[in-house]
């Protein structure tokens, strides 16, 4: 039996869920008689929406509630009634709710304001506002004439309110250039409105699709996904091609090339020619990774000019030492790992990889001993928190997360610069730092955690190049590796095994493009296959 089609026509209230990815989209839709639950694909949507809905109710027995599934819909102008409505239960004018703003239109419609400025004391005829009540929403009225206008007309672009007040405190009688100009100043100045927002408010503003301003902006919307995606820079051939992705035009129009050096000139954007290839970035990631290079290359230059274990008899008293400490902790290092020790002795900055059960734990375990036996002080850190609990069970001594480790205050300003406590004028207080599962640091957060280590320190990274990536942008272990700039030890001797489990051996048979057996005889590792069949 076909689904009865219905139409409905109100706002979105409040979106409960939406997948970027296809449009997918769950939200609460306000009529005038009702509040309903709805569900469908939307190319743009946005809280505040005023929509014409096409399909039908269906009873979703999963969330045990009637909802609507939308098959069409219709952006509708709001009339100038419903914007009353709207304006005057915006809790703008405190004493006036929803529902006595629904009253109030419904009694003098169009003549609302009106009767709001001129006649106020006529509010009394309205259940439920009292005299003292009708002159203080007169007043406030007045006083909040200019912003009343502003939302009206920011509302016939279907502008939610909360982005209205603060496109008005931002902009106050500015915002109509703006807003018919170049609405892209949104994105810089007003928080939590991104390019997709700006874009489809310029849109209904009627802002040419090869309008400077947007191009602009689909440029620095285009480099600061790429930094989401985890990339610190683009190519920019791949820069151009995106961004004429994400703006719909043609790669070859020219209007984007020139578009890019206006923004490099306004040093919005950042080219460096590395080779045959232009690489373009957003300015604090490269700024970022050029601070952290630096600092990398200072920590490290004190002591290769110190040369620690140059001095005669040094080295062997050393390893002497190493050999009564392996005694005490009932532990054997190998060639290998005793050499690891020896690197973070000589050097200011030391990276230790390796794969799973390759003994990287044993390692960090050496040198804080011997470290603690010199009578030095050391943090141990970690990227995430789960990997700090890990160290800090595997060690016995305390470790943090890098953000609990530099003392992080707020939530990122830019570009996932998160602010700390700890930096170069207040820095940390110790001689080593020890930092487990690197991996997974990315550019900005190395920037910081740099930042707030003092000249003379030294810095430990271990982890697995193969293991977790950053989440924000940036390959900062494996860069430093590929770099060969500072002193780092491979462990490829499997230690850690357990019996009957073929996953850490098979780990590294595939890093080393070795075939792996697929007899399904392991207890935990084996071939499953699922077959299925199309409809």
């Amino acid at each position: 039996m076909a689904e009865e089609y219905i139409v409905i026509e109100g706002y979105v209230e409040h979106i409960r869920f939406r997948n970027e990815e296809n449009g997918y989209t769950v939200f609460h839709f306000e009529t005038k008689n009702d509040d309903i639950t709805c569900i469908g694909n939307f190319t743009f949507i946005s809280e505040g929406q005023y929509l014409e809905l096409t399909g039908y109710e269906f009873d979703n027995k999963q969330y045990n509630e009637i909802q609507f599934q939308v098959k069409a819909y219709e952006e509708k102008q709001v009339d100038d009634m419903v914007g009353m409505e709207r304006y005057l239960g915006s809790g703008a004018i405190k004493g006036i709710g929803p529902n006595l703003a629904k009253k109030i239109v419904k009694k003098f419609k169009l003549d609302t304001f009106r009767i709001i400025e001129e006649e106020p004391e006529r509010l009394v005829e309205i259940k439920g506002i009292s005299e003292r009540i009708a002159i203080s929403v007169a007043t406030q009225f007045m006083e909040l004439k200019d912003m009343r206008d502003a939302m009206i007309y920011l509302g016939k672009y279907q502008i939610p309110n909360n982005y209205a007040v603060r496109i008005y405190n931002t902009y106050g009688d500015e915002l109509y250039q703006i807003i018919n100009e170049n609405p892209y100043r949104l994105v810089d100045d007003i928080t939590g409105i991104g390019f997709r927002t700006a874009d489809e408010i310029a849109r209904r503003v009627g802002i040419a699709a090869d309008s400077r301003f947007r191009i602009r902006s689909g440029l620095l919307y285009s480099i600061s996904q790429s930094a989401a995606w985890g990339h610190v820079y683009l190519p920019e051939d791949v820069f151009i091609s995106e961004t004429a992705r994400i703006l719909n035009m043609e790669v070859t129009n020219p209007l984007l090339r020139e578009s890019v050096d206006e923004l490099i000139m306004d040093r919005k954007l950042i080219a460096r020619q590395v080779g045959e290839e232009i690489r373009m970035y957003s300015p604090p990631l490269y700024y970022s990774e050029l601070k952290v290079a630096r600092r990398l290359l200072e920590l490290s230059k004190v002591y290769e000019q110190e040369g620690v274990l140059q001095e005669e008899g040094r080295e062997q008293e050393v390893l002497n030492r190493l050999s009564g400490m392996e005694k005490r902790l009932s532990i054997s290092l190998d060639e290998l790992q005793r050499t690891a020790v020896l690197e973070t002795i000589e050097h200011g900055v030391t990276i230790i990889t390796g794969g799973p059960g390759t003994g990287k734990t044993t390692i960090i375990n050496a040198i804080i001993h011997f470290f603690e036996e010199e009578g030095l002080e050391l943090m141990l850190a970690a990227p995430t928190g789960r990997a700090a609990k890990r160290m800090k069970e595997t060690t016995g001594q305390e470790a943090k997360t890098i953000h609990r480790l530099l003392e992080i205050t707020g939530e990122p300003s830019d570009e996932s610069h998160f602010k700390f406590d700890k930096n170069r004028e207040n820095p940390l207080e110790t001689d080593v730092v020890i930092v487990d599962e690197a991996s997974m640091i990315d550019i900005s957060l190395m920037h910081a955690l740099l930042d707030a280590i003092m000249e003379g320190t030294r810095l430990v990274l271990v982890g697995d190049v193969n293991q977790l990536p950053s989440v924000g942008a940036g390959n900062v272990l494996q860069d430093l590796i590929a770099s060969k700039a500072f002193a780092t030890v491979r462990l490829n001797h499997i230690y850690r095994q357990e019996e009957g489990s073929r996953i850490v051996e098979n780990a590294h048979k595939i890093n080393a493009g070795e075939e792996v057996p697929l007899d399904n005889k392991s207890k935990d590792f084996f071939l499953c296959l699922e077959v299925r069949h199309r409809q």
